[in-house]
């Protein structure tokens, strides 16, 4: 039987707004908030220039049940240029574009295969060869429930069969639990590939056969770290072959810059300088946290008398108008550790919140996310934020200690 070839991808949010970006240059700002339609774009390039069988594309085309104008006409246009190439698409709706929503339609060309809230499948006949493609869309926001049961078991030996899932293991908290499943599940019903969605971070569940998560296309938030894309997958009845493929117009990095020696402010501006022009190097337009790390007694005087903003905004200083963009949203001090750190009730309220587990945390702050003015300042509590905020508590602790 011969090898099929075909390229994931799941979560473009097409025209995601990017809340939450402030004092970004407008040419920056513009960059950032079409981001998602360039990501979308090499998307599209790339295929025409591979041409491979088909595009799955596994839920949140686009990031509001809306469906904005301006995502709609893009996509629309697309797809006429692979219908002109001959290219089909298998697109499923996820949480953010269900069917419910409202929204002004445009026509899309018989290239494309829109999933049905039921569970259905796509026939195609590649080379001779049957590929069965399964999934459903999300005929409602929430969906719950488990929608594994609505898959069928493959019999057809001679085909190539494809699962298509908008959803999250029934474990993983780190994104709303929406159509959960148990990778148990998913392998008993004896396909070659899950095409998975919903999860925004890259991950392989399952080699043989491949349960596999691409993540989004474009990072939405600080949250979002590193390079985003998509898989080209060559797949036949006893194999399989994944390459990421990076599709990020703008990449949100942590970088960190050794401040250890530090004297002089021109030293650490010299340093930051360098580290960015690194991570543009490696990355090209980013969006990035800057972590200062070894902060000493020495090094931490050029903090007494210019506060941290103010460091922040001569760093954004001298990077403005260096192309390609690296814009500091954030600057994170890390001080050397003091012999006060290691008093007893330091690490006697460290130990207690190490302890404490996501949901823990989300009891503690509770006031605050649901304080119906400030909660939509503030960014989703996620694992990663958590670590921030653990960071953040014990420098105050630290901090309070040596003053008293």
């Amino acid at each position: 039987m011969s090898a099929i070839r075909f390229f994931h991808m799941a979560d473009l949010h097409l025209d995601s707004p990017f809340k939450g970006l402030f004092g970004l240059p407008e040419k920056n700002l513009k960059k950032i908030r079409a981001s998602t339609f360039e990501a979308f774009d090499k998307i599209i390039q790339k295929t025409i220039e591979e041409r491979p069988d088909f595009l799955l594309i596994v839920g949140d085309l686009y990031d509001g049940e809306n469906r904005s104008l301006q995502a709609q006409r893009r996509f629309q246009a697309a797809m006429e240029t692979l219908f002109e190439h001959n290219i089909p698409v298998i697109v499923s709706y996820g949480n953010h574009d269900h069917l419910h929503g409202s929204w002004t339609r445009f026509a899309l060309p018989s290239n494309v295969y829109e999933l049905p809230a039921d569970t259905s499948v796509v026939q195609l006949k590649i080379r001779g060869q049957q590929v069965n493609i399964y999934g459903f869309s999300y005929g409602e926001r929430h969906v719950k429930e488990s929608m594994i049961d609505n898959y069928p078991v493959a019999h057809d030996q001679h085909a190539i069969h494809i699962g298509m899932l908008h959803g999250s293991e029934a474990s993983d908290s780190s994104h709303a639990v929406y159509a959960p499943f148990k990778k148990e599940q998913l392998l008993e019903k004896r396909y070659h590939y899950w095409a998975l969605g919903h999860i925004h971070k890259r991950q392989l569940l399952h080699m043989e056969p491949p349960i596999v998560y691409p993540g989004n296309i474009q990072s939405r938030h600080r949250n979002e770290q590193g390079v985003k894309g998509f898989y080209d997958v060559t797949l036949s009845q006893t194999s399989a072959e994944l390459t990421f493929i990076p599709t990020s117009a703008v990449v949100y990095n942590i970088v960190e810059v050794d401040c250890t020696d530090v004297l002089h402010a021109n030293e650490l501006l010299l340093k930051c300088e360098e580290a960015i022009a690194t991570n543009r190097m490696a990355y090209g337009a980013s969006v990035i946290e800057l972590h200062l790390k070894n902060i000493d007694e020495e090094s931490e005087a050029l903090f007494e008398h210019a506060s941290v903003e103010e460091w922040l905004e001569t760093i954004r200083e001298s990077e403005e108008g260096v192309e390609p963009m690296g814009w500091v949203q954030k600057l994170i001090l890390h001080k050397v550790s003091s012999s006060y750190e290691s008093t007893a009730m330091t690490e006697s309220v460290i130990s207690v919140m190490e302890q404490w587990d996501i949901s823990d945390w989300k009891d503690i702050l509770k006031d605050l996310y649901q304080h119906a003015s400030g909660a939509r300042f503030v960014e989703p509590l996620t694992e990663r934020e958590i670590e921030h905020l653990k960071l953040d508590a014990q420098e105050l602790l630290t901090d309070e200690i040596q003053r008293a």
